[in-house]
């Protein structure tokens, strides 16, 4: 029987660290975000689209690191709250960009000031200089 688990191999590697913290912050924006019927995926589509109004689906994939596949289930699903609309793009007739509607845009800012409050709760222990560099730190392993 382990009285004390030993996990000094894995708190030395990044992935484990990244994990353990994702797990923390992601389990609150869960809990966080029902109220708007929101998961991680939803709330980061419905942001991007926020903040680049008529982005096509080639580009969401691109940032968010998804499948095509996979978007067209999310993009209906906002589009059936009728949160999101899309129009064909001005420059490329192939395209579609999407675009927040009135409803999206008052969610997006809803879920965005409960994202802000959660993200400061989980990461409470560290000062807001820690936290900016930790963001920082992510960001070059992904970037």
């Amino acid at each position: 029987m382990v009285d004390t688990v030993n996990t000094d191999f894995l708190r030395k590697h990044v992935g484990y660290n990244a994990r353990r913290a994702a797990l923390s912050v992601i389990s609150l924006f869960v809990e966080r975000m029902a109220q708007y019927d929101l998961k991680v995926v939803d709330f980061s589509l419905l942001n991007l689209i926020a903040y680049n109004p008529g982005i096509t689906s080639r580009q969401v994939c691109a940032s968010l690191n998804i499948l095509p596949p996979n978007l067209v289930s999310l993009v209906g699903n906002l589009d059936k709250r009728g949160l999101i609309v899309r129009r064909p793009h001005p420059l490329d007739g192939r395209a579609v960009g999407l675009y927040l509607t009135d409803a999206g845009q008052a969610l997006n800012t809803q879920a965005e000031q409960t994202v802000t409050a959660l993200e400061l709760e989980a990461t409470a222990r560290l000062t807001a200089a820690e936290r900016k560099t930790l963001i920082k730190l992510l960001q070059k392993v992904y970037d």
